[in-house]
Order: C-alpha cells, then sequence, then structure tokens
C-alpha cells in the first residue's frame, strides 16, 4: 500500500500544530494511521522550525544510555559507559530521519511569509469519510499532496468550508450590531 503525502499552507503560526493534534487524536482512534505529522512555522523574523511527532535525539540518547551503562558494567566503568553510549545515541538520533525530509519542509516552509505555517502529514491509511469530516472548515490551502487531482479538489473543498460560512455569516452580524 502506498502513503499518501499532504502539504497544507495556513496564514498563522498556530493552525497547522492545531490541526496536526486533530490528527494525532485521530489515530488515537484508530482513525487514521500516520507515518509522520510534521508543523513547521516560520516565526516573525523568518526563522523555520519543524515539529516533530518523532524525537529521534531523545528517543537515540535513551537508547544509547542503556546500552553504554550494560557495556560500562561489563567493562568495570559504568559511569564512563553511560555518557558515551548517551552521547553517541543522542548523535545518531539527530543524524536519522525517518518520514518526510527534513531539507524538503524547512525549504518549502522558507518560503512561506513569516508568521505562518505548513502541516506534512505522511498517511498510510485513513477513513476518509471521517477524517474529512474531522477536518472541515479547518482552512489552509493545499501546497503539493499525492493525491489524484479528483481528490486533491475533494480535500481543499472540506478545508474551505468552514471559510465560506464563516465569511457570509460575518456580514449578517454587522449588520444586526
Amino acid at each position: 500500500m502506498s502513503n499518501t503525502f499532504v502539504a497544507v499552507a495556513y496564514d498563522d503560526m498556530y493552525s497547522a500544530q492545531e490541526v496536526r493534534l486533530r490528527l494525532l487524536r485521530m489515530q488515537k482512534e484508530y482513525l487514521i494511521d500516520l507515518e509522520d505529522a510534521v508543523a513547521a512555522v516560520r516565526n516573525e523574523k523568518g526563522k523555520v522550525k519543524l515539529h516533530q511527532i518523532h524525537d529521534l535525539t531523545t528517543a537515540g540518547a535513551l537508547s544509547g544510555s542503556f546500552w553504554g551503562l550494560l557495556i560500562g558494567l561489563i567493562f568495570m566503568n559504568p559511569l564512563l559507559g553511560l555518557a558515551a553510549g548517551a552521547a553517541g545515541g543522542a548523535l545518531s538520533g539527530a543524524l536519522a530521519d525517518i518520514g518526510i525530509d527534513d531539507d524538503f519542509m524547512k525549504k518549502l516552509a522558507s518560503e512561506l511569509k513569516p508568521g505562518s505555517s505548513i502541516l506534512f502529514v505522511l498517511v498510510k491509511h485513513f477513513t476518509p469519510d471521517k477524517v474529512l469530516a474531522e477536518l472541515e472548515g479547518t482552512g489552509g490551502r493545499l501546497l503539493k499532496t499525492s493525491l489524484s487531482d479528483e481528490d486533491e479538489a475533494k480535500l481543499q473543498a472540506v478545508l474551505d468550508a468552514g471559510k465560506t460560512q464563516a465569511e457570509t455569516a460575518a456580514p449578517n452580524l454587522e449588520k444586526s450590531a
């Protein structure tokens, strides 16, 4: 089964992270199976920060600490083994890259205006009707996808659904005030 890739841009710094949290909640409900979901935020100064679901540096440090401690116990120097293992594990974790390529995400995010964000999602499997219903009206515009043109148009329509309702309600609110 092939993975589906989607990149959605938002005009503010928070929407990508909010939608990513929705996706993570849906994953806990077994509605979607994410391989990777990264929110890239370009702050007001233009610096890009990636918020990933996999913290490989910490995982590598923990794993390296365990193995370093074990090897250190064998060679009668557990503290040195612990320190060396943690450093080596953190380094290998930081250099490892799973999911979506970090350089690609940073390059695409750096092309946006400051104060905006992009959500990058790599999906293994999902329940279309329930996931689309949850994403309805979240806004954003599709930048890149691996979807067919027809499916891409459907997804953009779902993202835009809340905008059109909010835009039509806003003039009515102004008239009544």
